[in-house]
């Protein structure tokens, strides 16, 4: 059954870093898009023609029905992919059209604390679940970004401490040196100190550094339960999404058959 859609119009763009870009989308179409209890909430997103449209996937940062708008936060890098340069020239008037929402993922107010990690595509979602957290809640977030100049403020518990990762170059310049299994935000959370209790993990964004890397160690070796941890990659080097959805799906279908 295909997902319902909304064809939405920019409001307005604002720049929140160098590299990333929030497009706020609303009337006419507000109402025909129907949110869920996600904070990890995604669209499809539909570029080019109507007829073979390229979809690319985003999360909603936010929808505010008061003001009926919603938020979508784009990273980009110069001309490089459809979704980046299409947000960074967006003006008010265009449209685009979404199907969706999806999601999998809402923080468990029975986890004893929380585990958050990923890089620039993951911190809309990280940045919404974090918001959604109890004032009480302890726990964790590393996000992985170039520079200082990447970080973006957003709300968190006192007891939940927020830790910036610098690669030192945007995502798509930077070498072996610091990406895949040597990406620094691999460290910084195998290093965290591992709170008492059972946590509720969310771990997102290149493929590599986060299912071949920080999954085994979460699941293994800390011994977390799949039902509390939802581990896996938003994008991997030198794909398409396209190319992506088929890295991903022979992964699955190999581990399927190791087991």
């Amino acid at each position: 059954m295909a997902k319902p859609s909304a064809t939405l119009t920019v409001l307005r763009t604002e720049w929140l870093t160098p590299h990333m870009v929030r497009v706020y989308l609303g009337d006419p179409g507000f109402d025909s898009f129907i949110p869920n209890a996600f904070t990890d909430a995604y669209a499809k997103l539909e570029f080019g023609t109507s007829e073979e449209p390229t979809l690319r996937t985003y999360t909603i940062r936010s929808m505010n029905p008061a003001d009926r708008e919603i938020a979508i936060d784009f990273v980009v890098h110069g001309d490089a992919g459809v979704a980046g340069p299409w947000a960074a020239a967006a003006t008010a008037g265009d449209t685009l059209r979404l199907r969706g929402p999806g999601g999998a993922f809402a923080p468990d107010v029975a986890a004893d604390w929380y585990l958050f990690a990923g890089d620039e595509t993951a911190i809309p979602a990280i940045s919404a679940s974090v918001e959604k957290l109890d004032a009480n809640a302890k726990g964790h977030v590393f996000l992985e970004v170039a520079g200082p100049d990447d970080e973006i403020g957003f709300g968190s518990p006192a007891g939940v401490t927020v830790t910036w990762i610098h690669r030192g170059d945007t995502a798509d310049r930077i070498g072996e040196e610091a990406s895949g299994d040597t990406a620094p935000l691999i460290g910084a959370v195998k290093n965290a100190n591992w709170l008492p209790g059972n946590p509720q993990v969310f771990i997102h964004g290149e493929a590599q550094a986060v299912m071949h890397n920080l999954r085994s160690y979460v699941r293994r070796e800390r011994g977390v339960p799949a039902s509390s941890a939802s581990i896996s990659g938003y994008w991997r080097r030198g794909r398409t999404e396209e190319g992506f959805r088929v890295w991903k799906s022979e992964l699955a279908a190999s581990e399927g058959a190791a087991r």
